[in-house]
């Protein structure tokens, strides 16, 4: 048996065990998508598996080329350059190729799920998105900018670097489709502050589509029959969509 709410090896590996299973019924073709719910990383690791999430497994498991995550909710839709990884390995892990796979892999989902051309903004890395130079290395000049000019060429409708700090009023907002951001937070703060029920993550690139939804496991209220469906169904019905 196992106490809800509490971390333990058994849990965990069952978790990765589910996990496993979803991923080989996908690669069979016995299912077309897999909604999956909240993983608890300390429970994985207590069992010694090492997968810092879901997206790391799926892109490794299918052998994906490239993959990336990205959040969608009803108003907004935002995919990660780089994800779980603490900030000083950020900027190693940022090069023009990966942006543009990331940039890529977004234009073709909303296409799909919006069904219209999508228009694309990119955040900038430093405050201001650098201020031509003032902040960081020249991030934006020398990695992001490369970027969205070959997405450009490639007819894609896109803006950037813009500041992070104002790239997601309510009027821009308006003008945009999905936005691109360069590290988790920059991402998942506004989404999660302006849509934190309705937002659903995607692993982009895989050969079969994966939601979940944009919440942990809530270990606090466990067991309890308190925690809101809301985001696990929005996941489960845009598996479906």
């Amino acid at each position: 048996g196992f106490t809800p709410g509490v971390v333990s090896a058994k849990t965990g590996a069952a978790g990765y065990r589910y996990v496993e299973k979803s991923i080989e019924a996908a690669l069979a073709g016995q299912v077309a998508a897999v909604a999956t719910a909240p993983l608890n990383k300390e429970a994985l690791h207590a069992a010694g598996i090492t997968y810092p999430g879901h997206t790391e497994m799926f892109a490794e498991k299918m052998a994906a080329a490239r993959s990336c995550m990205t959040f969608f909710s009803a108003e907004m839709i935002c995919s990660l350059v780089t994800v779980h990884i603490g900030y000083q390995d950020v900027v190693p892990a940022l090069t023009s190729t990966r942006i543009l796979d990331v940039i890529e892999l977004t234009v073709e989902a909303v296409q799909k799920a919006r069904g219209k051309k999508p228009r694309i903004a990119v955040c900038g890395l430093n405050p201001h998105a650098g201020e031509h130079g003032l902040f960081g290395q020249g991030e934006e000049e020398k990695i992001i900018l490369p970027a969205i000019e070959a997405a450009k060429a490639k007819g894609i409708t896109i803006e950037g670097p813009l500041p992070p700090d104002t790239a997601f009023i309510a009027t821009k907002r308006r003008q945009v489709d999905a936005y691109i951001c360069m590290y988790h937070d920059q991402a998942l703060i506004p989404l999660k502050a302006l849509y934190f029920d309705d937002g659903v993550n995607l692993t982009l690139g895989l050969p079969v589509v994966r939601t979940s939804p944009d919440h942990g496991t809530a270990f606090d209220i466990a067991g309890k029959g308190i925690a809101s469906p809301v985001s696990m169904i929005a996941a489960i019905n845009l598996a479906g969509e």
